[in-house]
């Protein structure tokens, strides 16, 4: 599947860009607190042939749907809520430190 992404690989990816943004706000003037991230994306399953095989999901590319019509494909929808592990209970920011009048 040269034009698709394993669902995993992708919300890695999307977390890795998260902690980038993270870390480029440090020490800036404007921050964003970040909520619930929503995603809809277009997935293929498919299962491993060999006894005990896995299901993979695969995001599609944009435009990917359309080559793919012998394949059933499913929407997904997630809500992911950031947290910082190191930090139980408070809100992510993509800033540095608070600013007063920061909302």
């Amino acid at each position: 599947m040269d034009d698709a992404i394993e669902l995993a690989d992708f919300i890695a990816d999307l977390r890795g860009e998260l902690e980038r943004a993270i870390w480029r706000g440090e020490g800036k003037d404007l921050g964003f607190e970040l909520g619930p991230i929503e995603l809809e994306l277009a997935v293929v399953a498919e299962r491993e042939t060999k006894p005990g095989g896995k299901i993979k999901l695969w995001v599609l590319e944009g435009g990917a749907e359309a080559r793919r019509r012998s394949m059933v494909t499913h929407t997904v929808r997630l809500t992911l809520e950031p947290r910082l592990l190191s930090q139980p209970g408070e809100k992510v920011k993509v800033s540095g430190n608070d600013v007063p009048r920061e909302r």
